[in-house]
């Protein structure tokens, strides 16, 4: 079977427009949600008003995406996985690909570029390197501190990024914008206040700090598709529709959203003509609705699945169980704590979309990918529902729930096997909550040693009476099973 390339690529498939040799835009950390979200959004863009903006994408380490994209002429596909039905759409806005890891140079360069006007990310929560209590900079982390030394000593996204700055103030002074792409409350806010937080420490001259603060903006934005990993299936549904192996296509549902703030140095494509981006002054509330209502929701969906041997999040949510918690988490804990929502902004609607998508068994997401990282992902979907409703006299059983499970998930009691799926999840603290909880006498010692041992915030952590409730549901999860958890925290 012939390989996908220029010379046999069905351009009648093409989303939008192909870019031009000239690049534009420099992304760092290409993966699955760039080539599916802000990659597809700009071929759209160029479609309606053209533009130079071509895409530059950086893999941190990793080769495995970018040499099938640079085998195929720097052409993908986007395998769409919908109950309605499945399409294949040709991508064709790349034009250089480099691993940072193995070309630092040429990454610092093209972020140094003057013809680069905007920089975007998708670098995941845990790559931004925030305290989690705090919401500093982590500068002891090993992902940060080898680069404070200097650019030679650079390895993560983060770290890349600021001296890229330094240099591109140092060589031109010109304006860029930095845009973050991942799954973050005010996540323009918390780029800028890493990257400054970095420049401060590796005590570079006060002339870049300047360029930093007043020529590049860091606009907010919400992110949201559903994009799951690729795999040998997805290939071979590509080949059957196309003809054609493409050994680098990406999977996903037919749902896309993309909300803006408007707050660019230096030019941006012509975002607003692609169908879901919205330019809006409201993005921290629909940050707050997705990060809830969506991201909050997924993560209950994956742990209970994963503690009931759910292999995918459709076959998690297709759980009546699973369902009613998540149905309760929304209404009861989780669309309060939004206030106010954006304007206009239908909540019914919204949710009855999100039960859709989840049963989306086309897609078929993974529960272990939905499930990893919680550590960082549960800081940020979490912590202010619950403190909302402490405060006010009344216990959020269903963040008690989350919390609950993902001890379970990731950190169980001894004893406790919490099963194949479980342990499928990626969790980055995994080593660092068994030291915390080594020799914890009981249940409850054992969630007390994770509440106030730093993974959450002390004003949550040290809520005794949330931490007995969440010890509560984790003893009658290794006893009595997830599901008979569940029924308790809805109070059944």
């Amino acid at each position: 079977m012939a390989t996908l390339n220029r010379s046999n690529a069905p351009f009648e498939r093409l989303i939008g427009a192909s870019a031009p040799d000239a690049t534009g835009i420099v992304h760092l950390g290409i993966g699955q949600f760039h080539r599916a979200h802000a990659a597809v959004n700009t071929a759209l863009a160029m479609a309606e008003a053209g533009g130079d903006w071509g895409i530059v994408g950086v893999a941190n380490r990793s080769r495995r995406i970018i040499d099938p994209m640079i085998d195929q002429d720097y052409l993908y596909t986007i395998l769409q996985l919908s109950p309605e039905g499945t399409d294949v759409q040709l991508v064709d806005v790349h034009r250089r690909l480099f691993v940072a890891a193995e070309q630092p140079a040429d990454v610092l360069a093209a972020i140094a570029d003057p013809q680069h006007r905007i920089v975007t990310l998708t670098i995941t929560e845990k790559g931004y390197n925030a305290d989690g209590v705090t919401g500093n900079l982590m500068l002891e982390s090993p992902e940060i501190a080898p680069g404070l030394a200097g650019p030679d000593a650079a390895k993560a996204p983060l770290a890349q990024l600021a001296w890229g700055l330094v240099r591109r103030a140092q060589q031109s002074q010109a304006p860029i914008t930095v845009l973050s792409c991942d799954n973050m409350q005010s996540a323009g806010e918390t780029t800028a206040r890493m990257v400054l937080q970095f420049l401060q420490a590796a005590r570079v001259d006060a002339k870049v700090l300047d360029y930093v603060t007043n020529q590049v903006s860091f606009p907010n934005a919400m992110v949201d598709r559903i994009v799951p990993g690729t795999n040998e299936q997805t290939k071979a549904q590509v080949e059957q529709i196309l003809g054609l192996r493409d050994e680098s296509p990406v999977p996903a549902e037919a749902f896309t959203m993309w909300v803006l703030e408007d707050h660019f140095a230096a030019g941006r494509p012509a975002w607003q003509a692609a169908p879901g981006v919205t330019f809006s002054d409201e993005v921290e509330q629909y940050e707050l609705v997705k990060l809830r209502l969506l991201n909050g929701s997924h993560s209950l969906i994956s742990y209970l699945g994963g503690l009931s041997n759910s292999p995918t999040i459709p076959s998690a949510r297709d759980k009546e169980f699973v369902a009613r918690s998540v149905h309760a988490a929304i209404y009861n804990e989780y669309l309060p704590s939004i206030d106010p929502l954006p304007q206009g902004f239908d909540p019914d609607a919204y949710i009855d979309q999100l039960f859709h998508r989840w049963q989306n068994h086309a897609l078929g997401d993974k529960t272990a990918r939905v499930g990893s990282d919680g550590s960082a992902k549960l800081l940020q979907r979490i912590v202010e529902p619950a403190l909302r409703m402490l405060a006010m006299g009344q216990m959020p059983h269903q963040m008690a729930l989350t919390a609950a499970s993902w001890i379970a998930c990731v950190a169980p009691p001894t004893g406790f096997d919490p099963g194949p799926v479980a342990a499928e999840m990626e969790e980055p603290q995994r080593e660092n909550l068994a030291k915390a909880t080594a020799g914890a006498k009981d249940i409850h010692e054992h969630v007390e040693k994770i509440m106030t041992g730093g993974f959450f915030p002390a004003e949550l952590g040290e809520r005794a009476e949330f931490t007995g409730r969440i010890a509560e549901l984790v003893e009658i999860i290794t006893t009595d099973g997830v599901e008979a958890a569940a029924s308790d925290a809805l109070g059944e």
